[in-house]
């Protein structure tokens, strides 16, 4: 599931340490969500776009297509 979580934080001017702390995890999650290599739980993905105004599918990007 690829993600637009850098470009948000980017544009609100914070760091990953910022945003973890906003957000109360840490810093490393923050960057493996961010390069992709962890999908969050709903509960953070919900977090993440309540704190950024946006809906979850704003935020994470699902390319999954069913299989015919």
């Amino acid at each position: 599931m690829k993600n637009r979580l850098k470009e948000f934080r980017e544009t609100h001017g914070w760091s990953q340490g910022e945003l973890a702390r906003r957000l109360g995890v840490s810093r490393q999650t923050i960057n493996a969500v961010e390069t992709d290599k962890y999908d969050p739980s709903l509960p953070l993905a919900l977090r993440m776009s309540k704190l950024f105004g946006v809906s979850v599918p704003e935020l994470f990007i699902d390319d999954w297509e069913p299989q015919p």
